[in-house]
């Protein structure tokens, strides 16, 4: 199957459609650490996400990006799943990562999860564009969270 790409985006706060809380899902800010790694592979080797097999050089560099921020997605006290986002220039936010562990998959927390993660993103002083792309590699429930969750498509120019 050919991996077909799909890039999202809101340009706006007020455009994130919230899904219904979860008790017990919160979100926790933590610091670059081997711990993204091993939940970028665990998360990411089912959709063959490129963060699963990258090199030992290739994952120091991206734990030493300064801004960058990670955040766990917890499940009544248990690590669930993972997002990390970027500040870029323009005042755009860029979702690098947002997943859940295989044995939280289909529970019912994704929406909610994600909600949490993009009202984070969009805390970045300055937003004024949080975006993200998906693939058909990934969860068969990946885009249709997205789009649920107020993102559009758009066409990223050359």
């Amino acid at each position: 199957m050919e991996e077909i790409v799909t890039q999202l985006e809101m340009t706006a706060a007020d455009q994130l459609t919230p899904a219904p809380p979860v008790d017990g899902v919160t979100l926790r800010t933590v610091e670059a650490s081997p711990l993204i790694r091993e939940l970028h592979v665990r998360i990411g080797t089912p959709y063959r996400w490129p963060s699963a097999s990258r090199t030992d050089g290739d994952w120091a560099r991206w734990l030493a990006e300064p801004h960058r921020r990670y955040r766990l997605v917890e499940y009544r006290g248990e690590i669930a799943g993972a997002a990390d986002f970027e500040p870029q220039p323009g005042d755009d936010v860029e979702i690098t990562t947002f997943g859940l562990l295989p044995e939280f998959v289909g529970k019912g927390l994704g929406g909610y999860a994600l909600t949490l993660v993009v009202a984070a993103a969009w805390t970045v002083p300055d937003a004024r564009r949080v975006w993200l792309h998906t693939s058909t590699l990934d969860h068969p429930n990946a885009l249709p969270n997205y789009l649920r969750r107020g993102f559009r498509g758009f066409t990223r120019s050359a």
